[in-house]
């Protein structure tokens, strides 16, 4: 776990709570996930449901400034869909009684019909739900349209996961160009995007990329839309120095803050994203 204590909080609740709690002071909101996925095994979905409630709760007790977001795969998708469903709503029930929003991780290309499906579905009775598009799949352009178009809250990333070239650009170019298209979408399209009741975020831009913040930003001013109605979203133990000079300038940051004994698919995700990441990796090796 010490090898990747820059990009989680560590093993137990507790650690993720004083992260949170260091995030807020730092002018940042949080966002908590609990490391894991493609669960099969009941018991193992039925754990991970208690300790999301559980989170929600300490969130409201302690005054933490912050959310959850979760895999669908950690809540039974893996198995059925109905499963899924009924864990989501219950899980969803229970963020609004503590007046927290949820989002929903989008993970590989296998999961996008479905995640997004029961996203839809979700959205027909609670607005405190968000869900996260790839710019590296082909049709999240397509998706983002259908989104707004029902109220939607989007998390904008570029997406870590392998996918083959037919469904995903494989050009870092090609995803950065993609990502402004996206951008470009929201912000033309501001206008539609319903405003959550509890006066949250319209939208969230998730992405280390200094050209995707800046655009984002001139796209803002261009439009004229508020800064409070959308955040810059990024993971914990990078970027940090962006992140103060955003604080800095009036906006809304949220850090992503993973915590739990699961870490390796998410850290050779990292890895895979940053060459830096690599490097700082090496150095944690020598300095163990």
């Amino acid at each position: 776990m010490s090898l990747v204590k820059r990009w989680a909080a560590g093993s137990s609740m507790e650690d993720a709570i004083v992260a949170a709690k260091n995030c807020n002071l730092r002018g940042q909101r949080v966002i908590l996930n609990r490391l894991g996925e493609e669960y099969t095994e009941e018991n193992k979905i039925n754990q991970v449901m208690e300790e999301y409630s559980n989170l929600l709760g300490r969130l409201y007790l302690e005054k933490v400034e912050g959310s959850i977001s979760v895999k669908l795969s950690q809540l039974g998708l893996s198995i059925s869909h109905d499963l899924c469903l009924k864990n989501l709503k219950s899980l969803v029930r229970r963020a609004k009684e503590f007046e927290k929003f949820v989002w929903i991780d989008m993970e590989s290309s296998k999961y996008t019909d479905v995640t997004l499906m029961i996203y839809f579905e979700m959205l027909r009775c609670h607005r405190g739900i968000g869900v996260v598009l790839q710019s590296a799949l082909r049709r999240s352009a397509s998706d983002l349209l259908h989104l707004i178009e029902v109220g939607g809250i989007v998390r904008l990333v570029k997406g870590a996961y392998h996918e083959n070239e037919q469904i995903a650009f494989t050009s870092p170019i090609e995803v950065k160009a993609n990502y402004t298209k996206l951008l470009d979408i929201i912000f033309n399209s501001s206008h539609t995007i319903t405003k959550v009741n509890n006066g949250d975020i319209k939208f969230a831009i998730a992405t280390h990329d200094s050209y995707l913040v800046d655009y984002a930003i001139r796209l803002s001013r261009v439009s004229g839309f508020p800064k409070n109605n959308f955040e810059f979203e990024f993971l914990k133990g990078i970027r940090d120095d962006l992140k103060r000079s955003l604080v800095g300038q009036g906006f809304i940051v949220a850090e992503y803050v993973p915590y739990g004994d699961e870490w390796l698919s998410y850290s050779i995700r990292r890895l895979r994203e940053r060459k830096r990441n690599l490097f700082l990796l090496a150095r944690s090796l020598v300095l163990l």
